[in-house]
């Protein structure tokens, strides 16, 4: 499922954001920011990514929680230690499949690395939801692997109604209006 920030959600963690549901249960939800990249590539935080395994890609802010851990969501076939989220998409913090990862991602080369995640505890999600903070849709990977991340919230917002449309364009600050 995809999660999206609706404009009442003033939490600057989440303000705006749009986020891939990985994991729900007894045990609570966690899941990551998909459209929050960064100007920092994985090879400034991980050197040996870059030098040794040619991985040079932005790293996005996968949410609030332990920020300093590095997970690895990436489109193709299941490689060891890697968790399904959706159709032929797999979750991973195992850094060691970074020598590897060429040969589970295809050539599209959907990858995405993120720094921390999102995670609520058991109800936390449910009763947020029911307060309005969040619209719960479908899980698409075009939404996850969007070229233009940046846009993805304001792309969903327009298709909700036309009385959502007005949303799509506000700043994520509604005090810079």
């Amino acid at each position: 499922m995809i999660l999206v920030a609706m404009p009442a959600l003033l939490d600057p963690n989440f303000r705006q954001s749009v986020v891939l549901l990985c994991e729900h249960g007894e045990n609570g939800a966690m899941g990551l920011v998909v459209n929050r990249p960064t100007t920092v590539s994985l090879s400034r935080i991980h050197p040996e990514a870059g030098r040794r395994y040619g991985w040079d890609d932005p790293v996005y802010v996968g949410g609030p929680v332990q920020t300093q851990s590095l997970m690895i969501l990436y489109r193709g076939e299941p490689a060891p230690n890697a968790h399904p989220v959706l159709e032929n998409s797999h979750l991973t913090g195992d850094l060691g499949l970074l020598e590897t990862l060429d040969r589970f991602i295809g050539p599209e080369r959907h990858v995405r690395f993120y720094q921390g995640y999102a995670g609520w505890a058991p109800g936390q999600l449910e009763m947020e939801i029911s307060a309005g903070g969040w619209k719960l849709m479908p899980g698409d990977l075009k939404i996850v692997f969007q070229t233009d991340p940046l846009r993805v919230w304001p792309k969903i917002i327009q298709t909700l109604g036309e009385e959502w449309t007005a949303y799509a364009d506000m700043p994520p600050d509604p005090r810079l209006n």
